[in-house]
């Protein structure tokens, strides 16, 4: 194998470069992506760099050392066994790997809507978060969530619109996500719920019901859509992002991919998993890499998230699909608590905490472990979960 490409300039695609050179690979490697910056974090652009705490996330990693050729600014376009198309022309590969993560969804209309998934677009964003300026945040997702965070602390007026009953509801369920309603209030903010969005217009949004909501500064965070358009026609299976066994293999030989566009079969759970989270795009190109050299590994991570939001630190792990809830600590009386997911032998399979670090490593290596939990011991917080076993 003379020449690998990277397609995708983000995390999973600098792990993946580092990965190669860490496993002895001496061939040449590019790596594109169609941004013009050079590799960075996302995490913080809902959190230091939409507050203003930093104004750059580079990745740190020493891209000469590695000798790559890294190509920004230029995206894919199509893809055939052994050539890659880009909108700079074409690049032969021996190997590929396919890193190019989601793009955000956006909303009909004719008025400006902001999303957050850049540097640019956080950046563009902050300098809009002033003091007194009405701010419509349309989802109470994760990133909903973080953004109303961050404008609220400018001193914005913000008011969050959901379609669903509950903030949370996608990720958690409307059961658990319904508890972290309150926080909006708490924090002055605006939350209605069960209203869906008819289109972004200047000056506003246009519910469907007919009602105007009014906003300097509209703010989409309805979630994301894997970026494999350009794989259309390659003989590369796509289906929410792009198919792959559990040793990140694609339906293409010589190709695997890595990070939030990877569809993979986890072990762990019997079910396919595309997670996005910073944590698969950290490790999964170690797996993706191994495999690409004839070493196969097998990916099998327990997904991990966490989010900063109303001065609160919430962090998730496992998944917690047709899983039974149980609630560690009291929602409505305490700041700590924490939801635990349980399977039919009672095993821990997920849990989301809010101000409790220790109960979420904890939580991860009792899930890693498979061990029942005595749950009536493990509804009190004041126990550690270890002890619950």
């Amino acid at each position: 194998m003379n020449h690998v490409v990277v397609v995708g300039a983000g995390l999973a695609g600098v792990r993946s470069v580092e990965a190669l050179r860490a496993r002895g690979y001496r061939g040449r490697v590019t790596l594109i992506g169609d941004e013009v910056h050079r590799p960075y974090d996302r995490p913080p652009l809902s959190k230091a760099v939409l507050s203003g705490g930093m104004d750059s996330t580079l990745v740190d990693s020493d891209l000469g050392a590695l000798d790559v050729d890294l190509r920004t600014g230029v995206a894919a376009k199509g893809l055939r066994p052994g050539t890659l198309e880009t909108t700079e022309g074409e690049i032969e590969y021996d190997g590929l790997v396919i890193a190019t993560g989601a793009a955000p969804i956006r909303l009909r209309g004719e008025g400006p809507q902001h999303v957050l998934r850049t540097i640019d677009d956080a950046l563009a964003l902050r300098a809009l978060l002033l003091p007194g300026a009405r701010v419509a945040v349309v989802g109470a997702g994760w990133i909903g969530a973080e953004v109303a965070t961050a404008a609220r602390r400018a001193g914005c007026e913000v008011t969050v619109v959901e379609a669903a009953a509950a903030p949370l509801s996608a990720a958690l369920g409307p059961e658990v996500g319904g508890r972290t309603a309150s926080w909006y209030a708490e924090a002055g903010i605006g939350l209605r719920l069960g209203a869906m969005v008819g289109s972004v217009d200047p000056g506003g949004l246009t519910m469907m019901d007919g009602s105007w909501v009014p906003a300097d500064v509209v703010v989409t965070g309805i979630g994301v859509r894997p970026n494999v358009g350009w794989l259309a026609g390659s003989g590369v299976e796509v289906d929410d992002g792009v198919m792959v066994d559990e040793h990140l293999r694609t339906s293409l030989p010589g190709v695997v991919a890595a990070g939030d566009c990877a569809n993979w079969w986890s072990r762990r759970f019997g079910r396919r998993m595309r997670v996005e989270h910073w944590d698969g795009a950290l490790y999964a190109p170690e797996a993706a890499v191994a495999t690409l050299l004839g070493d196969p590994a097998v990916y099998d991570p327990i997904p991990y998230f966490w989010s900063e939001q109303f001065d609160r630190m919430v962090q998730y792990a496992g998944d917690h699909r047709g899983a039974r809830l149980m609630w560690r600590g009291d929602p409505v009386a305490g700041r700590g608590w924490a939801a635990c997911w349980l399977d039919a032998e009672e095993r821990l399979v997920a849990i989301l905490t809010v101000d409790l670090p220790r109960d979420l490593v904890q939580g991860r290596r009792i899930i890693q472990s498979r061990q029942r939990l005595d749950t009536d011991r493990a509804k009190d917080p004041s126990t550690p979960l270890r002890d619950c076993l």
